[in-house]
């Protein structure tokens, strides 16, 4: 459908009446900003000057050299095209090298964004809203937004135009795999990722998804950018989040008049399917409360505005469980 068509539509509901901005506080499950998970962490070990290894990788790197700022473990440089400088190690000494969060291959992880695959015109449009003030997060404990804010205002139009094309070339391939429970495992947030506590103790779900690593360590050790992720999902909740998805007459829009009918994209418009259901919870509920603008988010915000956060939790399981 046209872009116009679905202007016309998010308008009329809009016009009509039928939204109301959803008065509960963050879902802190989606930012990993609850204070009790980070206080659940294990004691932190010495630091770890050991080389370490992947299995088919030739790299060997330390801890310190994985997390290092401005030139973060490569582990697979097979995998990607050659990264422009700001990818591979930023420029200091505000730039942080794209590569530590988002990885050489884009995927990212919960607690940022993997940006494989969007359009060039939508990655820029966004660093734009960084620079200007028009993104922030709904919650103010997340301090990785303000960090993108800090880094996006340092960069250069040439600087952001070499990452949007490099990961713009990218495909958003499977990265998440959803699986619907009544319990999930124990867990701690270390920088707002979810990870096991050890053993093997587990807890009722409730209203959340948690959003953990295959394997923990070799995701929060190694960063390793093979390794994909585990979304846990209440009963049931893909099934309500395709409905909600495919349009509710009367509660919601269906997404793929703006994002495409396979929800992998239009134009400027994002891809959704596939993605992680953590930050698609969090986008979904900036844009709900009104701390990311601009003129398709607005459009986005009159589609949001009547739909609780069980709404929108369950809207994330089903466009993460999507073949991308």
């Amino acid at each position: 459908m046209t872009t116009r068509y679905c202007v016309f539509i998010l308008f009329g509901l809009l016009a009509a009446g039928r939204f109301s901005v959803a008065a509960d506080g963050p879902p802190v499950w989606a930012y990993g900003t609850s204070p009790e998970t980070a206080a659940a962490a294990p004691p932190k070990a010495p630091p770890d000057k050991e080389i370490k290894h992947l299995a088919d990788s030739q790299g060997a790197f330390t801890k310190a050299q994985i997390g290092d700022r401005f030139a973060p473990a490569d582990w697979y440089p097979g995998d990607h095209p050659a990264m422009p400088e700001i990818i591979s190690h930023g420029r200091k000494p505000e730039v942080w090298a794209c590569g530590l969060c988002h990885y050489p291959n884009g995927k990212g992880r919960p607690e940022n964004a993997g940006v494989a695959g969007y359009s060039v015109s939508y990655f820029i449009e966004q660093m734009r809203k960084f620079r200007e003030g028009e993104r922030h997060s709904a919650d103010s404990r997340k301090n990785n937004t303000n960090v993108m804010i800090a880094i996006a205002k340092a960069m250069t139009p040439d600087e952001i135009k070499a990452a949007a094309e490099y990961y713009g070339a990218m495909k958003w391939t499977p990265w998440i795999k959803v699986v619907e429970t009544k319990t999930v495992p124990k867990t701690y947030t270390n920088v707002g990722m979810y990870l096991p506590l050890p053993g093997a103790a587990k807890e009722p779900i409730g209203e959340r998804i948690i959003e953990i690593p295959v394997d923990p360590e070799a995701t929060e050790g190694l960063r390793n950018p093979r390794s994909g992720f585990i979304a846990y999902a209440p009963l049931g909740s893909v099934k309500k989040g395709e409905t909600l998805v495919t349009g509710n007459r009367g509660k919601s829009v269906a997404c793929g008049v703006c994002h495409g009918m396979d929800l992998k994209g239009l134009g400027p418009v994002p891809g959704l399917a596939g993605r992680s259901p953590s930050y698609l919870m969090r986008q979904m509920y900036d844009i709900q409360q009104g701390t990311r603008h601009g003129s398709w988010t607005d459009l986005m915000k009159s589609a949001m505005n009547g739909l609780s956060q069980e709404d929108l939790l369950n809207i994330s399981a089903f466009l993460a469980s999507r073949e991308p």
